[in-house]
């Protein structure tokens, strides 16, 4: 199978980085298609089959636009960031039911200077954090098969991200699951190289690794009341 990315995504989004504004962009719109856009593009449709086998609920749409790959125009509305373009290619599996960003997904992210993969949830709303939380109390064996899987080792973990500082309301100070508790994004993640980015097995690698964080997905999925 042929390599999607190459070393020109790389020169690409480390040119962006230093001159990112319209003009720019605008003159070097053909080498974003040609060395970012479509190779993204040519990575979902390499993950398609290598999804379905994960799970027919995640869904690989190499669409431009509103698919798997997320835009590279910044959203300038709320950030402090006003500068128009992001410098990495973001690329989310969600399920097929649900297409919002913050619902259980697979992730990979890549830019000149961080690299890495992810499954699970960022930042879930209250309602869902509330349900999964609920999940662990309620089931603790079963959050604790997920979280220390051996097979996630050497190379994927589970993210500690953003704890809260206290227990969420509802729940003691001493309850054997309060770090897990007081998490506020559930996810696995996993750092990648350039060399592996570039390879010509990197769907299968990055799906191998994928394969791994199932459980996690399907804990998820079940607190959420979602098909896996």
């Amino acid at each position: 199978m042929p390599a999607t990315f190459t070393t020109r995504t790389f020169e690409f989004l480390h040119e962006l980085a230093m001159n990112n504004e319209r003009p720019w962009f605008e003159a070097n719109k053909r080498r974003y298609e040609d060395d970012v856009r479509e190779p993204a593009r040519a990575f979902v449709r390499q993950m398609a089959p290598h999804l379905a086998a994960i799970s027919p609920a995640l869904v690989a749409d190499d669409r431009k636009i509103g698919g798997s790959i997320m835009r590279i125009y910044r959203d300038t509305r709320f950030g402090k960031d006003k500068t128009p373009y992001k410098t990495n290619v973001g690329i989310q599996f969600r399920l097929g039911r649900d297409k919002d960003v913050h619902a259980p997904g697979l992730y990979v992210h890549v830019s000149p200077d961080e690299l890495f993969l992810g499954a699970g949830m960022w930042r879930p709303p209250s309602d869902a954090l509330n349900a999964i939380r609920k999940r662990i109390d309620e089931e603790p064996s079963a959050w604790t098969a997920v979280a220390q899987d051996p097979k996630l080792r050497p190379d994927l973990e589970l993210s500690e991200g953003d704890p809260l500082t206290r227990p969420p309301k509802g729940y003691a100070k001493d309850h054997p699951h309060v770090a897990d508790l007081k998490r506020r994004s559930f996810l696995v993640t996993g750092a990648l190289t350039a060399d592996e980015i570039i390879a010509a097995d990197f769907a299968g690698r990055t799906a191998e690794r994928f394969r791994r964080c199932a459980p996690l997905m399907q804990f998820l999925c079940d607190a959420l009341g979602l098909g896996f």
